[in-house]
């Protein structure tokens, strides 16, 4: 078959072309199926067009242009430097535009049907498709659901698209907001935000918990928060929006020390977490379970109840991270072709594009200490480094969590710039059974950010 072509029949239908439904696609396709790849938007999903790729775009500009503005003592000076939105989303449309049709040639090279379209479940082994030619039946062997998830509205804030924004919107702005309150204080709040201010916005956030980044380990979100407040972000911890006002585009906060606050801003941006996308595929005819959340229950080779079905990625529950859903996009084609393949990845890590960055991998000092482990812990701060220094941001450290008795590494987390690209070297370690010795022993170059995952190593290895 051929791109485009409509299929009556296919070995392997795939619903949803993000992270894990393409590259389930491409798996499939690589060991000799015949695949149909089905995706209501463009090719890359969620992540490529709405998500990971448009968020970390915005994120680059907006660093780039805050640290020239303050490149200052380094001799750097800009003079009137201006910034331009609509200028930022062209180029952002570029970016995902170039990706896409990467991805697009890949399909065409490897023959797989791609279908533009709504699918639905008509039966256990059959699918409806509704696209721009109409409905239509397609049979198949096997099926992979990959449809991801979408932002979680809340009661008193459902989305508007005009003045309460999810995150897809917020992306795609045209004006930087003079004023903008973003309603949750997860990874994608913080993201956002914090490009936002640096764009020129006076953000206030607002977290209902008494903390930022729930989940992950607080000495590095402390870091995180101080430099959120030190670049002019308002945090409003233990604080709930009571009512919104969208017509004097007014927010009224009520915390747990004070009376009700009235905030105001040109925008509303609620991140307060993801629900799967699966009420519309019609699950029940084809005989797959969820759990009372919506996620999809399989088993370690991604099977759902219909054996013939599997389910990757969001939609079958946490962490949301696309290169989890890559994995398991694989491990499902694998399974597919008769492989004997499981998605039993001991840890999987996560970043986020905060400033500093935040990079995690394995047991947190918390998580360890709640299941009674004796644990070793070494921490190395990005003040002694020299590549912190060159770059002008010696904030934060690295944190090893290692097990007492065998030295074996249990967790590895970084809050500092640089931190996504040390963590995979953590994540290897962990799933290798590295010992602390061993990356205390492994030669890192100098001047470069992982020296300080070594330095950690180092710390830990010598204590007793």
């Amino acid at each position: 078959m051929v791109m485009g072509e409509i299929a009556e029949a296919t070995e392997v239908a795939i619903i949803g072309a993000g992270p894990g439904g393409y590259a389930a696609a491409l798996q499939a396709a690589k060991l000799g199926k015949d695949v149909t790849l089905i995706e209501q938007d463009n090719l890359g999903g969620v992540c490529l067009q709405h998500g990971c790729i448009p968020s970390k775009a915005i994120i680059h500009v907006a660093n780039l242009f805050y640290d020239i503005k303050q490149a200052g003592p380094m001799g750097i000076r800009a003079g009137q430097l201006t910034f331009n939105a609509q200028d930022l989303q062209q180029w952002k449309s570029t970016v995902v535009g170039q990706l896409t049709k990467e991805a697009q040639n890949t399909c065409k090279q490897l023959g797989i049907t791609v279908i533009q379209g709504k699918a639905a479940f008509a039966g256990p082994r059959s699918l409806l498709v509704q696209d721009k030619q109409g409905e239509h039946a397609i049979e198949f062997e096997h099926a992979v659901i990959a449809t991801g998830s979408a932002p979680r509205p809340l009661p008193n804030l459902s989305f508007d698209k005009e003045y309460v924004l999810s995150s897809t919107e917020a992306l795609d702005l045209s004006t930087i907001p003079t004023a903008i309150i973003i309603v949750g204080g997860g990874y994608i709040g913080l993201e956002i935000g914090t490009a936002l201010v640096k764009l020129g916005s006076r953000v206030t956030i607002i977290e209902a918990t008494s903390t930022l980044l729930p989940g992950i380990d607080q000495e590095l979100v402390s870091v995180v928060e101080q430099r959120l407040k030190a670049i002019g972000i308002k945090i409003m911890k233990d604080t709930l929006v009571k009512g919104v006002d969208t017509k004097k585009k007014t927010v009224i906060a009520v915390s747990k020390t004070a009376s009700n606050e009235e905030l105001k801003a040109d925008k509303i941006l609620v991140c307060v977490g993801r629900v799967p996308n699966g009420a519309a595929l019609q699950l029940e005819k084809a005989g797959v379970k969820r759990n009372d959340d919506g996620t999809i229950i399989v088993d370690s080779q991604l099977r759902t109840a219909n054996q013939r079905i599997f389910a990757i990625g969001d939609i079958i529950g946490e962490p949301l991270l696309a290169h989890k859903a890559t994995r398991q996009g694989k491990v499902a084609a694998e399974v597919i072709a008769g492989k004997n393949s499981a998605y039993d990845s001991l840890v999987v890590p996560a970043v986020i594009f905060t400033d500093p960055e935040i990079a995690t991998v394995g047991m947190t000092e918390q998580e360890a200490k709640s299941k009674n482990c004796t644990i070793l812990i070494g921490k190395a701060g990005f003040k002694a480094s020299g590549k912190a220094w060159i770059m002008g941001h010696p904030e934060g450290m690295v944190k090893v969590i290692a097990d007492a008795a065998t030295k074996r590494i249990l967790g590895v987390h970084v809050v500092g710039d640089g931190a996504s690209e040390m963590i995979s070297e953590a994540t290897l370690a962990i799933e290798m059974g590295a010992l602390v010795d061993d990356l205390a022993l492994t030669i890192h170059p100098h001047p470069t950010w992982a020296e300080a995952l070594m330095e950690a190593c180092e710390k830990a290895a010598i204590k007793k």
